[in-house]
């Protein structure tokens, strides 16, 4: 019988952490779309199903940028007349 004594507020803090552990994920949104990555697996982006100016922006995108001085170099050999 005692031992109710200690197993009664144990079951309440625990009780009240559970509580808060659930308000504070439907606050930070944590249940906004449960559906939405279960679905995402399952299609890929084609490159087909994109516009020409999205195809465009991603080859942009993956392309190495050229530092200051790369870009520096071949403006000045465009300035130079060619040999």
């Amino acid at each position: 019988m005692s031992i109710l004594y200690l197993l009664i507020p144990l079951t309440l803090i625990l009780l009240s952490l559970a509580v808060w552990a659930f308000f504070w994920a439907v606050k930070n949104d944590q249940f906004d779309d449960l559906e939405g990555p279960a679905h995402r697996i399952l299609f890929d982006e084609d490159e087909n199903d994109l516009t020409p100016e999205e195809r465009q922006r991603r080859a942009r995108a993956r392309q190495p940028r050229q530092s200051v001085t790369e870009r520096d170099e071949a403006a000045s050999d465009e300035r130079e007349p060619r040999r």
